[in-house]
């Protein structure tokens, strides 16, 4: 059984899929705990959840007709059916939002392989000593890497990174501002600055379509 705390069809907010329809699954509980988290509701230990098998999962994203499905949270890798999910959902395009410090290699390596957005948790977050670099190995071209920005600090931490794995060559990789703490514009000056090519910046679409505190969406 997995702990789904909500579920419905909107558009992908970012990504390399930004802008389309999706199925979202959002899971209970997170390991993380960031100082800029928009989901903590959905980890806290009286969350309200309900126990869902994956077949009526499975039902559940047939019957809505939408090939997209983002599994979310929370952390989606922290749910013990996670990978039969992953499977039985073979006929759809499925990404997995992960926090980037729960190891992936076991559904990096199944035949109907999700595709990873993988965040890298900058010092900003205050979770930066918690991240996984052993996942970067297993990215691909179809995956991303997801830096959460809200300072410079941030922003000369999330460069280092990119150029000491050479993120770049192997995955997407995107920078996406802290709602409220930098302005877009910075980012993108940095960007020149730096002559970051194959980098870019992403604002999360549901925010600017809905109330940034609006769920569901």
């Amino acid at each position: 059984m997995l702990e789904v705390v909500e579920r419905f069809v909107s558009i992908n907010g970012e990504g390399a899929h930004a802008g389309e329809l999706a199925v979202f699954i959002r899971f209970k509980g997170c390991n993380l705990c960031c100082s800029y988290c928009d989901t903590a509701w959905a980890n806290e230990p009286d969350a309200k959840a309900s126990p869902t098998s994956v077949e009526e999962l499975v039902r559940w994203v047939k019957s809505v007709n939408v090939r997209n499905v983002t599994l979310t949270g929370g952390e989606p890798l922290l749910q013990k059916d996670i990978e039969p999910l992953v499977a039985a959902l073979k006929d759809c395009r499925v990404e997995i939002e992960t926090n980037g410090s729960v190891p992936f290699s076991r559904l990096a390596e199944i035949e109907h392989r999700p595709v990873f957005t993988m965040d890298y948790k900058l010092p900003g977050s205050g979770m930066e000593n918690h991240m996984n670099t052993a996942n970067f190995a297993l990215l691909n071209s179809h995956d991303s890497v997801k830096f959460v920005v809200g300072s410079e600090e941030d922003l000369n931490r999330a460069a280092e990174i990119i150029d000491r794995f050479k993120l770049i060559d192997r995955c997407h990789v995107y920078f996406s501002p802290v709602f409220g703490k930098i302005e877009p514009a910075r980012i993108v000056e940095f960007m020149t600055e730096r002559n970051l090519n194959g980098v870019r910046i992403q604002l999360q679409l549901h925010k600017f379509i809905w109330s940034p505190e609006k769920r569901g969406v």
